[in-house]
């Protein structure tokens, strides 16, 4: 498949030489394709948020290069280009939020591109649509639900028609209502659309639905593959100090107390047509 983001030898450190120097990632290699679902996870401090914004162009590389579309985020005048095709989503949705209707807010980027105003309407309708915020539009912002709130800030990434949409763990503000909103989105995009999604999450359940799961630990690679080639690795996602998914996690405890539980048991939907079978 073609390889939409390349990231080699990828080294960042916080505070670089002053006495608070704190090296972040140290040698990271990845190569992320077009239409690809990648989720990224890891524990407090692993490095999650910093490879989202090297990615992004909004930090730059100390060592190594990251490739967005074949453009070096450490040219500056491929940067504006990068973020143009790789759209981020902050964890706080209030800090994208400029506008004081839904719709004036989606059309905020577009407006800014110098696209004539047919074209900002039409991008601004899409995006709603594929947002599922269109009966929102004539809302303020400040009105909105944290799930809605976040659905707007992807609209409003959407609007400029990116090629990949990044988000930096968004449903951590979410109820679990929203954050099953928001997930299945994310799938309809990749799905339907063929965007490009990375997310960084600290929720299992969350990673368990991407097509590849990245693990970062201590500023390196840990593990990197299927979700289920991840987390049957259940010893070592457990010593990195992170959960296994609900389902995994029950399924382990089932084990162990010596009922038939089959092996590949991930998601809610294994366990209930376990248990229905």
């Amino acid at each position: 498949m073609e390889v939409f983001i390349e990231v080699k030898g990828l080294t960042y450190v916080y505070g670089k030489g002053t006495a608070g120097e704190r090296q972040a990632l140290s040698g990271i290699d990845l190569s992320v394709s077009r239409g690809e679902f990648l989720a990224v996870i890891g524990p407090n401090g692993s490095g999650k948020s910093t490879l989202a914004r090297l990615i992004n162009a909004l930090l730059l590389p100390d060592e190594g290069n990251v490739l967005v579309n074949g453009l070096n985020t450490l040219r500056e005048e491929c940067r504006w280009e990068i973020r143009r095709q790789v759209g981020m989503v902050f964890q706080n949705p209030d800090n994208q939020i400029v506008s004081a209707l839904v719709e004036e807010d989606v059309a905020f980027g577009p407006e800014n591109l110098g696209l004539p105003p047919d074209e900002v309407r039409e991008r601004v309708d899409e995006a709603l649509s594929l947002a599922g915020l269109a009966e929102h539009r004539r809302r303020p912002p400040h009105l909105l639900s944290g799930g809605l709130k976040i659905r707007l800030a992807v609209a409003g990434v959407l609007a400029m028609r990116p090629s990949c949409i990044l988000l930096d763990e968004p449903t951590s503000m979410l109820d679990p209502r929203g954050r099953r909103s928001l997930m299945k989105t994310l799938a309809r995009l990749n799905r339907e659309e063929g965007i490009t999604v990375l997310l960084v999450t600290h929720f299992m359940e969350e990673a368990a639905q991407a097509g590849r799961v990245l693990v970062l630990d201590r500023g390196r690679i840990a593990l990197c593959g299927s979700p289920r080639e991840v987390f049957f690795r259940e010893d070592e996602v457990l010593r990195l100090g992170l959960d296994l998914p609900a389902a995994a996690s029950l399924a382990r405890r089932l084990k162990r107390r010596g009922l038939p539980v089959p092996d590949g048991i991930l998601t809610v939907t294994d366990m209930v047509n376990f248990l229905c079978r």
